[in-house]
């Protein structure tokens, strides 16, 4: 039988790599104290680092997106108002 992995959740993951961003206790230190070993802290840290960018980069990439979304939106509503025009001007006939 193999060993069973502990999962941790994203706020534990995040609270950790903060916590070795920050450098004021050893890589032991913070192992003894959250229980996990020191690779892992290196892994979350590193990954916290990398994606640090994302988190201020996707606000301003949504609101393309979004602005993208409401001009095709309107694009859609015009060709559905003038279709419900053409049709209800024939059905007057």
């Amino acid at each position: 039988m193999g060993k069973k992995r502990k999962m941790y959740s994203p706020e534990f993951k995040a609270k950790v790599a903060l916590a070795a961003v920050k450098n004021e206790e050893t890589m032991s230190e913070l192992s003894a104290r959250f229980g996990v070993h020191p690779t892992m802290i290196n892994r979350w840290k590193r990954s916290l680092l990398e994606s640090a960018a994302d988190v201020f980069g996707k606000g301003q990439k949504s609101k393309k997106e979004n602005e993208a979304k409401v001009d095709e939106l309107y694009k859609q509503i015009g060709k559905l108002k003038v279709a419900n025009d053409f049709l209800s001007e024939k059905l007057n006939l």
